[in-house]
């Protein structure tokens, strides 16, 4: 009767483990984080604001670009994978989309930090210009695709 049970769990883990082995990692996705901003404003919406929401709506604006336009040759929403754009899958590929999202959420990290402890210092009217300016940056990636026809 032992012998019956042990072959049965050698074959059962036998079994579930090479299913394991067939299955693929999960496809990233090349946008990844942050990708859109709650709501747009008007000038004279943000010189109603204190500077500290202002600070806080520029990194928000900022998160948001570095998500999207360094990959908008592939795509300016979340969702997109390697595979959906007939990207094969290798190993070297997934690593390289691996080290950019590394990379990118670095080089967001830092930027942040430094925004957080030189931006407090900045103009206000410059804020509202920045913030304005990101916005419509923002609004221009709704019309992308215009930009793709011959």
């Amino acid at each position: 009767m032992t012998t019956k049970s042990t072959l049965f769990c050698v074959f059962f883990f036998l079994v579930i483990s090479m299913g394991f082995a067939q299955k693929k990692g999960e496809t990233q996705s090349i946008i990844s984080g942050k990708v859109n901003i709650s709501k747009y404003h008007s000038r004279e919406d943000l010189k109603q604001m204190k500077k500290g929401d202002l600070l806080n709506l520029y990194i928000e604006r900022i998160e948001v670009i570095v998500n999207i336009l360094p990959n908008i040759a592939f795509a300016t929403k979340p969702g997109v994978t390697m595979e959906s754009l007939g990207i094969p899958e290798t190993k070297d590929n997934k690593k390289a989309l691996e080290d950019n999202i590394n990379a990118s959420t670095s080089y967001f990290d830092s930027t942040i930090e430094f925004q957080k402890t030189i931006l407090p210092y900045s103009d206000t009217t410059d804020l509202i210009a920045a913030i304005l300016f990101y916005e419509s940056t923002l609004k221009a990636l709704h019309t992308y695709d215009d930009f793709k026809k011959d």
